[in-house]
């Protein structure tokens, strides 16, 4: 089974090898049928020095600490 990604931005840096990506997930309002943009945030390791601002794609990993498991893959 492939792992999930998602692209999104970072938003802090401020950990040591550990970044927090916000990822835009749009979702159709059932009642109005408006799209509404959710925003998440993942901590991702960081082993390529992604900097605040750079776009990256993240990859589900097994956990590698108590709220880390995701990985940065690539800087986009």
């Amino acid at each position: 089974m492939p792992k999930k990604t998602f692209v999104g931005k970072v938003i802090s840096d401020k950990m040591q090898k550990t970044v927090v990506v916000a990822v835009e997930m749009p979702k159709k309002d059932p009642m109005y049928g408006k799209m509404v943009r959710n925003t998440r945030k993942f901590k991702a390791h960081n082993e390529i020095n992604a900097v605040i601002g750079n776009t990256v794609t993240i990859e589900e990993s097994k956990p590698i600490s108590r709220f880390k498991n995701w990985v940065v893959k690539e800087i986009n």
